[in-house]
């Protein structure tokens, strides 16, 4: 998680020193992805992942005729 933070710290500096401006814009909305991805990494981190097999909602076949 200190890589994660180190990064964020980073990108937040790099956003600060960029020049805001049509020639940039397109530099900053990349940096601002990347933050968000890292944000919402530190919030629900990786391995988090669904259910296995036979967990959720199956309600088989209905026989209207």
């Amino acid at each position: 998680m200190g890589s994660t933070l180190a990064k964020i710290v980073e990108i937040e500096a790099e956003m600060t020193q960029t020049q805001k401006n049509k020639a940039t814009a397109h530099h900053l909305g990349l940096l601002k992805a990347r933050l968000a991805k890292l944000r919402r990494e530190l919030i629900t981190p990786k391995g988090a992942g669904g259910g296995g097999p036979g967990e959720g909602f199956d309600p088989g076949r209905s026989r209207l005729h």
